[in-house]
């Protein structure tokens, strides 16, 4: 056995930290931190206090853009540094309420009747946050609205989609969500269920709300078309720190969600993490224990997190992007070529104890586990399932059956664990993390609220897309004619990017709407395409 001696009571009782004011509880006894590494970490830790408090103030947070961030102030107007900021977040909250108690009483209705269902249009953050929130809070068959999201540019997936709504068009209400409005993912989506509004004999416009800033493309076809209304993203918020915003509040309140707990309870967890005491802070302590596990901040350890409760099976995926995409650059403040980051992969409990717990024990020793941990079970009497155990039973064994064996091979782990799902805990869960991405970027010193790879990765499907435009015009300026991949790609003059010509000539002879026929040769290389 390799459990560790100092893993004793007394050292866990060091290491249980409670918050009782936002009903969270964090157990960092077998993550590796201690009291000297906490005394090391002091300085650093009340430079990211001042950090923090600079960026609530409105300190430029984005040199290269002049952006402030400022999604603390979403649940907690007063603290904008403007009065103006102040008044049109508190605007957009009652504009929204408003809304949904239109909607709610049918006074805003769709062609069909009073709306019965949501399809939110997004991708990425204007995505992510709703489907985690509905995902935790809904209750299918008592929802005031059920949800239903296209996050993706797959012409399948969409279908999908819009076919489990079915006959329903007529009573669903379209949220389309792109801060800038030209999000081609988002746009692609939106026409697709315009298309298919138009092919049952409906107006999309009638069935439509955007979600944008203002005077974006969307917001420019939005108020051309007379939708429904429209509600504004503001540059001050980044898509992954968007749920308390419009982006999420709107779709949270018209599935009859208590938005001002989630707000409370985001703002809540705010004031507790102001408090520049590493060891009463707990996006603090998250923070520390990211730095201490990954090598003093090198992010050479995976964050797997599993939850154990479904209502959560989503928040890994919103942390892979809240974190991911927050702390994964290349460089540091200081321009020095640093490849920081730390990646984050996980499912829920128990299920995950049936898949990869294996090679967390027993593999590569690459990872921490985060354990979140609900307390309550469910609503109404358990069932007993055998002897005195219920199934909450069982999974808290599993959760920690699970935890003693990773200690038992020295694999670091920590829980955090909240009192049951509910609006405010959900608030709680979402700033907690963001409070703990803004102080672990300030330790490690790169800057959390920009994206240059999102942004060179959408520079070069541009050039792919222009490939395909060259291809097509080469194949019908010359119809009937068999052509390689080489000669094509000579034609268009792009001899360096043969493969993405072989790729695209591939694909579209796949699609037989697209016109270009292959020829098949000897291997895959000499095959010829016409059209």
């Amino acid at each position: 056995m390799k459990t560790s001696s100092n893993h004793s009571w007394e050292h866990f009782k060091k290491f249980y930290k409670e918050f009782p004011s936002i009903e969270l509880a964090m157990d960092l006894s077998r993550i590796g931190v201690s009291e000297a590494f906490f005394h090391k970490m002091e300085k650093p830790m009340q430079k990211a206090f001042a950090s923090m408090k600079a960026l609530e103030g409105g300190a430029i947070a984005n040199p290269d853009e002049g952006r402030m961030v400022g999604h603390y102030w979403l649940r907690n107007a007063a603290l904008s540094p403007t009065a103006l900021i102040r008044s049109e977040i508190e605007t957009a909250l009652k504009s929204i309420k408003a809304f949904a108690r239109g909607v709610h009483g049918g006074k805003i209705r769709g062609q069909g009747g009073q709306f019965t269902k949501m399809l939110v249009i997004g991708i990425g953050g204007s995505a992510l946050g709703p489907q985690f929130v509905n995902h935790a809070l809904g209750n299918p068959g008592k929802d005031k609205i059920t949800a239903h999201f296209l996050d993706n540019t797959d012409p399948d997936g969409i279908q999908r989609v819009l076919a489990s709504i079915g006959d329903s068009l007529n009573q669903t209400l379209c949220l389309v969500v792109s801060k800038s409005g030209g999000t081609k993912e988002t746009r692609n989506g939106m026409l697709e269920t315009k298309a298919a509004y138009e092919k049952a004999g409906l107006y999309f416009e009638k069935h439509a709300v955007a979600v944008t800033g203002n005077g974006s493309e969307l917001d420019k076809c939005a108020v051309l078309n007379k939708w429904l209304a429209r509600f504004p993203m503001w540059d001050w918020v980044g898509g992954r720190t968007s749920e308390l915003s419009a982006v999420g509040i709107l779709p949270a309140a018209l599935q009859g969600f208590d938005v001002d707990a989630m707000l409370a309870g985001a703002k809540a967890c705010d004031d507790l993490t102001r408090v520049a005491h590493i060891e009463k802070n707990p996006a603090a302590l998250l923070a520390l224990s990211w730095y201490c596990v990954g090598g003093n901040g090198a992010g050479t350890k995976n964050m797997v997190v599993i939850p154990y409760k479904d209502r959560l099976e989503i928040f890994s995926k919103y942390l892979q992007q809240l974190l991911m995409e927050s702390l994964g650059k290349e460089k540091n403040l200081a321009g020095k070529v640093v490849n920081q980051g730390i990646t984050v992969l996980g499912n829920k409990g128990a299920t995950d104890q049936h898949s990869y717990i294996q090679q967390l024990r027993d593999g590569l020793n690459d990872f921490f586990l985060t354990f979140i941990e609900v307390q309550k079970d469910q609503n109404g009497k358990a069932l007993v399932v055998e002897d005195d155990y219920t199934s909450g039973d069982y999974l808290s064994g599993f959760l920690y059956g699970t935890r003693q064996a990773m200690l038992e091979n020295g694999r670091p782990t920590l829980i955090i664990t909240i009192r049951e799902v509910t609006p405010a805990s959900i608030g709680v869960l979402i700033a907690l993390y963001e409070r703990a991405v803004g102080f672990y970027a300030s330790l490690i010193g790169i800057n959390a609220y920009h994206q240059p790879g999102v942004e060179s990765g959408k520079k070069a499907a541009t050039r792919i897309l222009k490939i395909q435009t060259e291809i097509m015009a080469a194949l019908k300026s010359n119809p009937g004619k068999l052509q390689t991949v080489e000669q094509i790609a000579a034609v268009i003059e792009s001899k360096g990017e043969q493969e993405h010509v072989f790729k695209i000539l591939e694909r579209l002879a796949t699609n037989p709407g697209r016109l270009v026929k292959k020829t098949s040769g000897k291997n895959p290389f000499s095959a010829m395409y016409s059209v």
